[in-house]
């Protein structure tokens, strides 16, 4: 089941530079920096109330944030819920229709657990489900 709105997930070329904007202009404080060698990303946690904002930065050309990046520009690249039944999650929404990119969860930042939606059955929006390992 959906907990609540996890996170969402933003591209950017300079984790340095939307940090500085995120703390001098938004007045949020940086939690931590992580890298997801897996997902080939750097990443950058801020608390906004509940809701957490991911900064993602490419490690490379062939990580999906460049690719991201070079199709789109800077912006939201994901929306992620939390949920307290990860594999649940996605046998329901494969149920409904939904087409998954991730059959299987795998160790995301924070060590979630996470998984995502292809965006072509999500109205646009790329999906990721999350599950805190406990």
């Amino acid at each position: 089941m959906i907990t609540k709105i996890d996170h969402l997930g933003i591209a950017v070329h300079s984790l340095d530079e939307a940090i500085t904007y995120y703390e001098n202009v938004l007045g949020l404080t940086c939690e931590g920096r992580e890298e997801v060698e897996s997902q080939q990303v750097r990443t950058a946690f801020f608390a906004a109330g509940d809701v957490h904002i991911e900064l993602l930065e490419p490690m490379s050309e062939e990580s999906p944030i460049a690719k991201f990046l070079a199709k789109n520009g800077p912006g939201i690249h994901h929306l992620a819920f939390a949920t307290d039944g990860i594999t649940g999650q996605l046998a329901h929404a494969k149920e409904q229709g939904a087409r998954l990119i991730h059959e299987v969860p795998f160790t995301g930042a924070g060590d979630k657990l996470v998984a995502f939606l292809h965006p072509k059955s999500t109205f646009g929006v790329l999906t990721e489900f999350c599950q805190a390992v406990h």
